[in-house]
């Protein structure tokens, strides 16, 4: 798994942070804030729903 640190704008409009990339599952895996638990998107569902922010 790759480590990452980059911020995210959901399609709801609330950041998340990446914090890893599993390029074996082609997953993303992001933290939201005030959530305990890691959340984990397929790379072509979180392409299309998530954008960019740093």
């Amino acid at each position: 798994m790759t480590e990452l640190n980059r911020i995210y704008r959901d399609p709801r409009g609330v950041l998340v942070r990446v914090v890893r990339w599993d390029a074996e599952k082609q997953q993303v895996i992001y933290l939201r804030e005030g959530y305990e638990h890691e959340c984990m998107q397929p790379l072509e569902l979180f392409r299309k729903k998530f954008t960019r922010v740093l």
